[in-house]
């Protein structure tokens, strides 16, 4: 192997152990969903979950060459955000159809405005970095950061209209953006439509 593409390896490396230390940490709005009965704030860190998953697979790649290994990866993470939509889209129409209203949550609201912050700078250099190596598995992790930039605005402001104006309803019709946001990831994912 070249010195440059030493260099790649690490720097994808890196990028991916910071997405898992970033994904930890946002794992923490399962607890605040539920503490606060956010149908949308349990749904975006059961995402997080998905999204180490996936950092897994690129780092499972970076160590070895077998597409078999990445392809059967990539449709395990496809089923897991089928899932996740189906769950988040049932919980949001039945909290809508019963008018359950969820308390507000300042650390969702923080942990969505610091991925809103950080996941598009994330996302940009795990896409750059994975054309610039021809690693489709890189540049298909990069569109899960990008979902999670997608996903974090979405839930901000569900949650911003529900502490601000007390719009209990936001938060589920959050949680349905939320859904169909990961149904539109699974179904390119399954595909493969995320390569170079």
């Amino acid at each position: 192997m070249g010195v440059g593409v030493l260099d790649q390896r690490r720097r994808a490396l890196r990028l991916e152990y910071i997405t898992i230390g970033w994904m930890l940490v946002e794992t923490a709005a399962i607890v605040a969903g539920i503490v606060a009965h956010s149908v949308a704030l349990t749904g975006f860190g059961l995402d997080s979950v998905i999204e180490i998953g996936a950092a897994g697979v690129v780092l499972w790649q970076l160590g070895s060459a077998d597409e078999r290994r990445i392809h059967t990866a990539h449709r395990l993470i496809s089923l897991s955000l089928y899932g996740l939509a189906a769950y988040i889209s049932a919980e949001s129409v039945y909290t809508l159809f019963r008018q359950e209203r969820p308390e507000h949550s300042l650390l969702g609201i923080a942990i969505a405005a610091m991925a809103l912050l950080i996941m598009p700078s994330i996302a940009r250099a795990k896409r750059r970095l994975g054309k610039e190596t021809g690693n489709a598995a890189l540049v298909a992790d990069a569109s899960e950061s990008s979902l999670c930039a997608y996903l974090s605005a979405i839930l901000l402001v569900g949650l911003l209209l529900n502490a601000a104006w007390g719009w209990w309803w936001a938060d589920p019709v959050a949680g349905l953006g939320i859904a169909a946001f990961a149904f539109r990831e699974g179904r390119e994912t399954w595909a493969g439509n995320d390569c170079c």
